[in-house]
């Protein structure tokens, strides 16, 4: 049977690149500047949303002040990017699952809570060889995830119905934003994560290297 045309969506932190460390490095340094810190079990627990959300959360005392929400933003997104600039952490595996998925004519996308500028950064770097068909990064949403936005944008943006699309995540906030939006989902347990956290994609994964064209044409093919 000839499958119709099909879309592979990655999130990108903790599945394009393995950006934990980074993040958890970056938060810390601008939380050190305001004389307090974030806890590795405060980070973990916040991994995978909106920056924003996570500043909302963690100090609340800046209320509804959202030009020193942006201000804290910006400084934790440029400690990042300096960060992952300086020391490019790129998944393992992940530049030959692009280049298999290009060779099988399967688009792809990243549907990320990043902020535009390290989404950016990523996309370019591992696109390089075989551009992302589309990106979509908190610059695009209003909601975060698991609110689905995100994926049902890349879905619009890749011209495909959102059953046509597999969404590869490393959260279970990501996983329900792709439930939500009728895609299958594969769980990849990259650092940090569990694979028992991550139980209700429809497969779970340790590597990128377990993926590949004929991994996604079966998900979608059980699907019916």
């Amino acid at each position: 049977m000839t499958l119709r045309r099909m879309a592979v969506i990655f999130d990108m932190d903790g599945v394009l690149v393995d950006t934990y460390r980074a993040h958890f490095q970056s938060w810390n340094i601008v939380a050190g500047e305001e004389g307090a810190a974030m806890s590795e079990e405060q980070f973990a627990a916040t991994f995978g949303r909106t920056s924003r959300e996570i500043i909302a959360l963690l100090w609340p005392e800046l209320g509804d002040d959202a030009a020193a929400i942006q201000r804290f933003d910006d400084r934790k997104e440029d400690a990042f990017r300096r960060i992952i600039a300086e020391n490019f952490p790129a998944m393992p595996g992940v530049e030959r699952l692009l280049e298999g998925l290009a060779a099988a004519g399967i688009p792809t996308a990243i549907g990320s809570s990043g902020p535009p500028a390290n989404v950016a950064l990523v996309a370019e770097r591992l696109g390089a060889k075989h551009p992302f068909s589309a990106v979509v990064t908190a610059g695009d949403v209003t909601r975060g995830k698991p609110d689905p936005e995100v994926f049902l944008l890349a879905a619009e943006r890749l011209g495909l119905a959102p059953e046509r699309c597999i969404v590869v995540e490393d959260a279970p906030p990501g996983i329900a934003a792709a439930r939500a939006a009728g895609m299958r989902c594969v769980g990849m347990a990259s650092t940090g994560r569990t694979r028992e956290e991550l139980s209700d994609a429809d497969l779970v994964v340790d590597s990128l290297d377990e993926l590949g064209p004929e991994v996604f044409r079966g998900l979608l093919e059980r699907a019916g």
